[in-house]
């Protein structure tokens, strides 16, 4: 699979077996993942990868945000809805949490690092999608929420920046056809 064919053809999957992935292969996302581009080269990429029981801790802090503001978190209804929330964490065999730990540099702007390790999340996402693997870059408020953080034991000026979830795909996925660049592109030139 060439460049091309690659950006042109990786999709968002969500829906993967839940079989086991190869370190192999999840190390060959970590490599791919860490060539991104970063301003000052000070690498601010951290990855936590989460398989079998350590998805817990992601299930766990998706359950405490979801019960956070709950006037009867253990009434019937709303226990069911926590595990609900906890089990998110197991629609994949293998989680990838993507982290910007921000270096203390007076030189060094945030938006930056945090902009290289999404640069990142897609050389991983690439990698994925050239192995055959089937993967979903997930975001959403729980992912900025403090106890969010804390499940990782993040400093304040640490950033999580998606989980990726990994697995092989349960199908190939739809093609997609995105709006022409060219409706997306505004041209100048010092001439016109």
């Amino acid at each position: 699979m060439n460049l091309e064919e690659a950006i042109r053809g990786r999709r968002s999957i969500g829906m993967v077996k839940p079989d086991e992935v190869d370190q192999a292969l999840i190390e060959k996302l970590l490599e791919a993942a860490v060539y991104a581009p970063n301003h000052h080269m000070t690498e601010p990429w951290r990855f936590y990868v989460l398989q079998g029981n350590g998805r817990a801790i992601l299930g766990h802090a998706y359950a405490d945000i979801a019960g956070e503001f709950l006037d009867e978190p253990f009434s019937e209804v709303n226990i069911e809805a926590l595990k609900k929330h906890y089990n998110k964490a197991f629609r994949a065999p293998v989680i990838i949490v993507a982290v910007s730990e921000a270096t203390d540099s007076p030189k060094v702007d945030r938006r930056e690092e945090i902009a290289a390790v999404h640069a990142a999340v897609q050389n991983l996402l690439l990698q994925a999608h050239a192995l055959g693997l089937g993967a979903v870059w997930r975001t959403g408020a729980p992912a900025y929420h403090p106890f969010m953080k804390n499940a990782f034991k993040l400093k304040d000026e640490h950033d999580i920046v998606g989980f990726i979830y990994v697995g092989h795909p349960v199908q190939l996925p739809t093609v997609r056809t995105p709006a022409s660049f060219a409706s997306k592109t505004v041209w100048l030139n010092e001439e016109d």
